[in-house]
């Protein structure tokens, strides 16, 4: 039963269609971690509401109703959110998708409240190409908003909708999921939790909860670490060296080929001071990519580099732009998709 006495339609309605990595155990209460994750339908009549539950409060969420936007910021626990009002009577396209990473708390969706005698049916199918991305802070969409480039660690200012990721995923009209999280690498990051540890979680913050990589396999995947490898590796002891940094690169990208023998995948860096002039990060993901086509005879590995933005913090939707027309023509030369 939900908490919500006006919740009419439930999450298990098959007319929800859902992306991204969601544990459905219990199909009326569908848990929400990771950045990215959607749920579309298409509603008659003139308001909605969203139920979800928010263990911390510290949640967002786009809601796209037709060519509007509306952003739901969760509170604390049980909400329900209202939306809209005075919509058109009409049938309306809807798309809430999450905003926020695992740095923030999971949510469970609850359902919708729509007009009474109003229905939902399913909206267009989902493309067929399949696109997952695994990254940091620059792919979670961290601070993209924040123009003001102070207020990186507000959540308001994350919209993962808008990282490069999620745009070229719709620019190659792809299925889009994303494992990222803020301050994560694939030798070291901010926590003790590392790439190689957590992209087969389905619940980021739990080592016994295993995704089954058998559910959903994509088309082509983009790889996008190293920023925080190269801002913390110092710290280090020993400190690894270029082979070793290389090989434990060259072991993710491993795990993540032994799970999609068939996808394109593309090694990403950038577009932080990892790709700043000196650096030898991007020539570490270049080697591992050489390494890999050469020694293990993957001829299906691609590597780009996002040019170094030279500005302060995360980069902003202008930047996020410059990385997303840079990849999507990228992949469609190198895949010869049109």
């Amino acid at each position: 039963k939900s908490h919500f006495q006006a919740v009419n339609v439930f999450p298990d309605n098959p007319a929800l269609q859902y992306t991204g990595r969601i544990d459905h155990s219990n199909p009326k209460q569908p848990i929400f971690y990771w950045a990215g994750t959607s749920v579309k339908t298409q509603f008659t009549g003139t308001s909605l509401g969203v139920c979800l539950s928010d263990p911390k409060g510290d949640n967002f969420y786009n809601v796209f109703i037709d060519d509007q936007k509306f952003i739901i910021k969760c509170g604390k626990g049980d909400s329900l959110y209202h939306v809209a009002t005075k919509l058109n009577n009409a049938l309306h396209q809807l798309e809430i998708t999450r905003r926020t990473d695992p740095s923030s708390a999971f949510n469970r969706f609850e359902g919708l409240v729509i007009d009474k005698r109003a229905t939902v049916s399913k909206p267009a199918p989902l493309p067929k190409l399949k696109f997952e991305i695994y990254g940091n802070s620059i792919t979670s969409g961290h601070g993209i908003l924040d123009e003001s480039r102070k207020n990186n660690g507000d959540y308001a200012t994350w919209n993962n909708y808008e990282a490069y990721g999620a745009v070229t995923a719709r620019n190659l009209n792809a299925e889009y999921r994303c494992i990222s999280r803020s301050g994560i690498g694939f030798i070291i990051s901010w926590f003790p939790l590392i790439m190689p540890e957590m992209y087969d979680r389905l619940n980021p913050a739990d080592p016994n909860s295993k995704w089954d990589f058998k559910k959903w396999t994509p088309d082509i995947v983009v790889i996008n670490l190293g920023q925080n490898d190269c801002w913390l590796i110092k710290k280090l002891n020993p400190v690894p060296e270029e082979p070793e940094i290389i090989q434990r690169y060259c072991d993710f990208v491993g795990l993540i080929r032994t799970k999609y023998p068939k996808a394109a995948i593309f090694c990403a860096l950038g577009n932080m001071d990892a790709t700043q002039p000196g650096s030898p990060w991007p020539g570490y993901i270049q080697k591992a990519v050489q390494k890999l086509s050469t020694e293990k005879n993957d001829k299906n590995i691609y590597s780009l580099i996002f040019p170094y933005k030279n500005t302060p913090s995360h980069p902003t939707i202008s930047e996020h732009k410059i990385m997303s027309d840079s990849l999507t023509a990228f992949i469609k030369k190198t895949l010869n998709l049109n």
